[in-house]
């Protein structure tokens, strides 16, 4: 999309967090698919663990670039291991200790023997344009981002 494909689209804060050198305009939180990513580490060591005393973790993600970050911002050191899919597997295979990742219910992470233990963002979906768009033909999408502006607002 960046690349003039589109001129409008919806995207996950997520992977507009994760690229945050993109070049789109985040125009409007759509209010749908909502989440939060979250650190979970398994529930043995989520009871004697305290996320304060971190010095250096060692995580399994798809983020590694917002990984990266959220932890460097607190002075920790990181060992990431770029993974896709099913994410909560890594602790029990021993990949890793932690994990960063999307939870809808925690569900999903209890059933694995996972807890939750550090917020690092809430997500939704977004509706972005590309910068050349919203530049060279603002006035036709400006008409449909205000009737969405309104369909959110309800």
């Amino acid at each position: 999309m960046q690349f003039g494909a589109a001129d409008l689209g919806i995207a996950g804060l997520d992977v507009l967090m994760e690229y945050e050198d993109n070049d789109l305009y985040q125009l409007l939180d759509l209010g749908i698919a909502r989440c939060r990513l979250m650190v979970a580490e398994p529930v043995g060591l989520a009871a004697k663990d305290d996320p304060k005393s971190w010095t250096r973790v060692r995580v399994a993600t798809k983020y590694v670039n917002l990984t990266r970050r959220h932890f460097a911002a607190k002075g920790i050191q990181t060992d990431i291991i770029k993974l896709y899919g099913s994410m909560e597997l890594a602790p029990l295979v021993g990949l890793s200790d932690r994990i960063v990742d999307l939870v809808e219910t925690g569900n999903t992470l209890k059933a694995n023997g996972l807890a939750e233990v550090e917020h690092i963002a809430d997500i939704s979906a977004w509706l972005v344009a590309n910068q050349a768009s919203m530049k060279m033909k603002h006035a036709g999408l400006k008409p449909l981002i205000e009737r969405l502006r309104q369909a959110v607002a309800g």
